[in-house]
């Protein structure tokens, strides 16, 4: 197929090499310059900064922008997409957005004639450049039908929410819900390790062979072992993510105290100065600990 990927960043990027390798025809959009250099060396069709130069010559779209407000812009802007795809074009949204807003765009998509999947991944950068990330999508039938070797380029496993848009965000953000309470609770527990004066490489191998691990703490707590916060997944995400399920959590009444604190611990470390780190630096947000490494721009 020829498919237009929107956002080259850590998940986008992985899921655009793999579309290639599929042998799908890649048209790759991001506003950084070395983005897209990557993904014509490795064997994109064509890339640049605008999706609206490639829409008319597309069958399938995979959005993977940072949030919303981007997506919008993408599809609807002034530059926007929507306008210029074929008639019933597929368009799959794999953005972490809320359930409200997915159901806009399917809803807003459907009325210029194309139809949505509204289907977030998850996985990590690795996996993705693999062709193995979880999608959790939501969707018709066609929409699945027309995707489908999309979805076989990109995932591992593919879960059919239901045909209901909004219900693929929904369970992306009680997801995102666990990811940064893990990832939280990580961060505690390594603080409190390195002020009790326990080597933090000690801490991490108990943990990791022991009943407490989780994938959150062995993957985001190595950064911190090994003061390395080179942005994978950044602090500001989460800031994000865990203000839709605060916000999911209001809309519906129900109590998210672990929430709460988890987005408080973010949003501190954020204000730091250290929303651009990976998002093991929430760890930054405990005074007096000595950890190691220094700033990833360093």
């Amino acid at each position: 197929m020829r498919v237009m990927v929107v956002g080259l960043g850590s998940m986008g990027m992985g899921a655009a090499l793999s579309l290639v390798r599929a042998g799908h025809e890649v048209f790759g959009v991001d506003p950084r310059c070395e983005a897209r250099a990557e993904l014509r060396y490795a064997g994109a069709r064509e890339t640049g900064p605008r999706g609206l130069d490639f829409a008319c010559r597309v069958e399938a779209v995979l959005i993977l922008t940072v949030n919303a407000e981007q997506v919008e812009s993408v599809l609807f802007g002034e530059a926007g997409i929507a306008g210029k795809l074929p008639a019933g074009t597929p368009v799959m949204i794999s953005s972490t957005v809320s359930a409200d807003d997915a159901r806009r765009f399917g809803t807003d998509l459907e009325q210029a004639g194309h139809m949505m999947l509204d289907a977030p991944v998850s996985g990590g950068p690795a996996k993705a450049r693999e062709g193995a990330m979880t999608v959790m999508a939501a969707g018709s039938e066609a929409a699945f039908d027309r995707l489908a070797p999309v979805l076989e380029a990109i995932a591992e496993r593919v879960f059919r929410i239901s045909d209901r848009i909004g219900d693929g965000a929904a369970v992306k953000v009680i997801h995102q819900l666990l990811a940064g309470v893990h990832i939280a609770a990580g961060a505690e527990a390594m603080a409190l390790a390195s002020r009790a004066g326990i080597p933090l490489e000690t801490m991490y191998e108990v943990v990791t062979n022991a009943a407490g691990n989780s994938w959150m703490f062995e993957n985001r707590m190595r950064h911190v072992v090994d003061g390395d916060y080179t942005p994978r997944s950044t602090v500001d995400i989460f800031v994000k993510d865990l203000g839709l399920v605060t916000d999911a959590g209001r809309a519906l009444g129900f109590p998210l105290p672990l929430t709460s604190t988890a987005y408080t611990m973010f949003a501190s470390a954020s204000m730091a100065g250290y929303g651009r780190w990976d998002d093991s630096a929430v760890i930054k947000m405990f005074p007096g600990i000595t950890l190691p490494g220094k700033n990833p721009e360093e």
